[in-house]
């Protein structure tokens, strides 16, 4: 154990070096070629940041507003019945846009019930079980340039409710 535990300290710093070396030995100019990779990462984070901000303020004004609330409600009331808090509702609709602003919202409810309640249980699952469809969609997308996305957003919203379905069957089994 100790020896992994070793290598992991110097796998990046020997990783970095063998890829500096390889270069150097194939006569590649290692700075104008890093220079280039960052101008080009420069150019990505210039492209996407407007999408990124719409929907940083997008999701902040769902929240301000009080949509996020009601709605969590109205849809938690049948949700209830299947084992699904209303209150878990706005962070599933939330977490589909941001991950950090789905954080917030977890971090309420374990304020609120605590990390060990029914609630506080299910929602930790299910932060870990879903991912920012929008989000990632729209990032990946806008730097890759790409228009065909086909089944993606479809394919993405199926995962995604299948990770909260576990999510809600994890909690019942674990009896929280």
């Amino acid at each position: 154990m100790k020896i992994i535990l070793y290598l992991s300290e110097f796998i990046i710093p020997l990783l970095v070096f063998y890829i500096v070396g390889y270069a150097l030995l194939k006569k590649n100019k290692v700075y104008e070629d890093f220079i280039d990779g960052a101008k080009d990462g420069l150019k990505t984070v210039v492209g996407i940041l407007p999408t990124l901000i719409g929907l940083m303020v997008g999701v902040r004004v769902l929240r301000a507003s009080g949509l996020l609330e009601m709605i969590g409600k109205l849809i938690g009331y049948f949700s209830g019945f299947v084992g699904l808090p209303a209150e878990v509702v706005p962070v599933i609709i939330v977490r589909l846009f941001s991950s950090s602003a789905a954080t917030g919202l977890c971090l309420d409810i374990f304020k609120l019930y605590g990390t060990d309640s029914y609630t506080g249980f299910m929602v930790s699952v299910m932060m870990s079980c879903t991912e920012t469809v929008f989000y990632t969609m729209s990032v990946y997308y806008m730097a890759a340039k790409v228009t065909k996305t086909r089944w993606t957003l479809a394919g993405a919203l199926v995962s995604t409710a299948a990770g909260i379905v576990a999510s809600v069957v994890i909690t019942v089994l674990m009896g929280k």
